[in-house]
């Protein structure tokens, strides 16, 4: 059919009312898609062929990717930067004395007390959290049950900063009020807490604890490869080694939150690993200043 033939078939079907042209199926076949050979009847098309050029939905499970939680990766950083700070002035202290063994047995030490005493902290931390929630939550609860005009005034008080027209804030109070998802509502908007997950504190814990013994380890790995009197040999290696680690971490940690494209986000990450370096060596400097010192009144 001519394209003219088309337009004045599809006008025919259109003087009998806005909804009287109803769209052809089309198949799939060697030649392309054609029009399906049932015509209009759109049941018979659909239950004769699997091929009819459809919209539909995408698959729920192609929708869902996989995405780290944001607290995660904020515990991993705390456990990393204090891991890539901490020991390595301790070792860096430690290498004054002159012996590897001490370095090494001293900074795994340190290392293992360290990572421990960080993942209770974050264990606690999380626990406290939890704790929070649910204590806001049984208050919350009790307010909807025994006050409802101070809920009206909260959800009022939600909107506002929105420049909503009264009549309409009035109907969403009203129609709140009444919801069965209110303590919901009252919980993400007005107190902006989060539901914690119930693995929340183990998760903590063990995510603060490894990055802090990874990070840690990290500036105590070249005393593993001198001899017992090339201490500042392995020193020098350390240093060298945890210079580049704190720029990479500094660099990394500023981008992931500001981003990697652009010149500015690119001078950005740069900066910021280099804050992380003047800062791991001032602490490392602080440190073998200290131990020099006291093995030098030591020694008086």
């Amino acid at each position: 059919m001519s394209p003219s033939l088309q337009a004045s078939a599809l006008l025919e079907n259109e003087k009998d009312g806005p909804y009287a042209y109803e769209p052809v199926p089309l198949y799939k076949s060697e030649s392309g898609w054609t029009p399906s050979p049932n015509g209009g009847d759109v049941e018979s098309q659909w239950s004769s062929s699997s091929d009819v050029c459809t919209l539909s939905d995408p698959d729920p499970k192609e929708k869902k990717k996989f995405k780290v939680d944001a607290r995660v990766i904020s515990d991993a950083i705390i456990g990393l930067s204090d891991g890539l700070t901490v020991p390595f002035a301790l070792t860096a202290g430690l290498s004054a004395l002159g012996d590897t063994r001490v370095v090494i047995s001293g900074g795994l030490a340190e290392l293992i007390a360290g990572a421990i005493s960080m993942g209770l902290g974050g264990y606690l931390g999380a626990k406290s959290e939890g704790e929070s929630y649910k204590a806001t939550l049984n208050q919350t609860r009790d307010q909807i049950a025994t006050s409802p005009g101070s809920v009206s005034a909260s959800i009022s008080e939600i909107f506002s900063p929105y420049d909503i027209p009264s009549p309409t804030v009035k109907e969403l109070t009203a129609h709140l009020s009444g919801s069965s998802q209110l303590l919901d509502f009252l919980m993400h908007f007005e107190h902006t807490l989060p539901e914690p997950a119930g693995s929340r504190a183990i998760t903590c814990a063990i995510t603060i604890a490894l990055g802090y013994f990874i990070g840690g380890f990290i500036p105590l790995l070249p005393y593993f490869f001198v001899g017992q009197n090339q201490v500042f040999r392995g020193l020098y290696w350390s240093i060298g080694i945890m210079i580049i680690a704190l720029f990479i971490f500094g660099y990394v940690k500023t981008c992931f939150v500001n981003g990697w494209r652009g010149w500015r986000n690119v001078l950005g990450g740069a900066v910021g690993g280099s804050q992380m370096v003047v800062v791991g060596s001032v602490a490392a400097g602080a440190a073998m200043g200290l131990v020099k010192a006291f093995d030098y009144k030591a020694h008086m």
